[in-house]
């Protein structure tokens, strides 16, 4: 049921979205499409994207205080639950609203995701094409002359895996930290371990699957650091009122 949703909700338009963008411009070769239309979708989720990005800065700017109330009262949860709640009251915060964000792209994403690994091109999957959508007679998968994108590319799943780290230490500088002691230290080793193992494990998806899903990956991943980078200046922190 959910399966069936998810295919008829998302990934059938994004997939109709990718072919009719094909047959529009056809002048373009499939790789220069796929920056094309993984821009769109990024458009379209950027006021989204925005918001959890603020959310994130926006706690990042009061950890210092929350963790203070944590210190101030550690040896009653009751009252550090009490004042955390009035914090986050007084100074208009609802901690999260990032992560309701977070999960609303969540199946987006992965149906953009989704398109760009079972996309078949250059073959087209015609059971999935809307009746206004016609299959294009010819694909050019070579990317600039460059490269095949229906193939494996280690040089495009070398710079998808690169962006990814840089993508992930930009953000790790935005995410909150509010935890003590231990769950700091968890916290921490956690970000570590996502910083360099997820770059690596892109690589390792990008060139056993196609060009085209590194070059997704690659744009997705340029797109969201300049986000982040045009965030973290434009957003300037209000400093909080300290209860």
């Amino acid at each position: 049921m959910i399966g069936s949703l998810f295919n008829t909700l998302i990934f059938q338009p994004f997939y109709n979205g990718l072919i009719l963008l094909i047959n529009l411009l056809p002048f373009f070769d499939a790789g220069v499409i796929v920056i094309i239309f993984t821009i769109i979708i990024k458009v379209i989720l950027l006021p989204l994207s925005i918001k959890a990005s603020k959310s994130a800065l926006q706690m990042k700017s009061i950890e210092k205080d929350l963790n203070a109330i944590k210190e101030k009262h550690k040896d009653n949860k009751e009252e550090q639950t009490k004042q955390t709640i009035e914090y986050y009251k007084v100074n208009n915060i609802n901690p999260f609203a990032g992560i309701f964000v977070l999960l609303i792209q969540l199946p987006i994403i992965i149906g953009l995701y989704r398109v760009f690994l079972t996309s078949g091109l250059p073959t087209i999957n015609k059971t999935l094409l809307y009746s206004f959508v016609i299959a294009p007679i010819g694909v050019n998968m070579v990317f600039l002359h460059l490269t095949n994108i229906a193939q494996k590319s280690l040089w495009l799943a070398l710079i998808a895996g690169a962006t990814t780290y840089f993508q992930i230490s930009l953000s790790a500088g935005s995410t909150p930290n509010t935890g003590t002691g231990t769950q700091n230290d968890i916290a921490r080793a956690m970000t570590t371990q996502m910083k360099y193992f997820f770059p690596i494990l892109v690589i390792f998806i990008s060139y056993s699957i196609s060009g085209a899903l590194a070059l997704y990956w690659i744009t997705s991943n340029v797109f969201s650091i300049a986000q982040e980078m045009w965030i973290k200046k434009k957003y300037h922190k209000t400093p909080p009122i300290v209860v």
